[in-house]
């Protein structure tokens, strides 16, 4: 049986699902790790979101919310849900992609963790946490936010936990350090699941 570009034997790859809370770092993670990830195979899915303020670089396209009802009904997105106001698609090339053999990996969402299981069983969950101290400075440099809103988004972070999910499936990463030092650790930790060869 042969290796495919991801390291992985067999005909199908695996879905990486990232999540963790806003400003915790997902789209610096991805975007700092893109270069050594797309070198070993691995495909890093596009979001589709309702606000094209986010829709920055390669990290997301930005639709309207009647055109992400379309994309929705038509049946564009493999895996879609809504979090913080907003709508977020992951369109069904991720299918393509894993019948090819490659991993994918999705910035996605920890409530939706259940229904992506469903859906995918063997993904790997990488919750990438921070400390609370870090995460607030983090949030402020964004400026999205007044303070009393970020104080209301870390009230509910602290009320939304990981759901349970099989043992093995969801592991942490933390990133309240060095962002080089995450990517290091998450590139590590693709190799230990043999998504990526050494």
């Amino acid at each position: 049986m042969q290796h495919d570009a991801s390291g992985r034997k067999g005909d199908t790859g695996r879905l990486i699902f990232l999540l963790g809370p806003s400003g915790a770092g997902k789209d610096s993670l991805i975007d700092a790790a893109r270069p050594q990830l797309l070198a070993a195979g691995v495909q890093i899915a596009r979001r589709v979101i309702t606000r094209s303020a986010e829709a920055k670089g390669e990290a997301a396209e930005g639709v309207s919310t009647e055109r992400f009802r379309q994309l929705r009904e038509q049946g564009a997105f493999a895996m879609h849900w809504h979090a913080n106001g907003l709508d977020y698609g992951i369109a069904v090339q991720v299918d393509t992609w894993l019948a090819e053999g490659h991993s994918v990996l999705v910035n996605g969402s920890r409530a939706y963790l259940p229904q992506a299981l469903q859906r995918y069983p063997d993904l790997l969950a990488v919750a990438l946490q921070v400390s609370p101290t870090v995460l607030r400075q983090r949030l402020l440099a964004r400026g999205r936010e007044t303070s009393e809103q970020i104080d209301q988004r870390l009230a509910r972070n602290d009320q939304l936990q990981t759901p349970q999910a099989p043992p093995g499936v969801v592991r942490p990463l933390d990133n309240s350090g060095q962002l080089a030092d995450t990517v290091t650790r998450f590139i590590a930790l693709l190799r230990q699941e043999k998504l990526i060869t050494p």
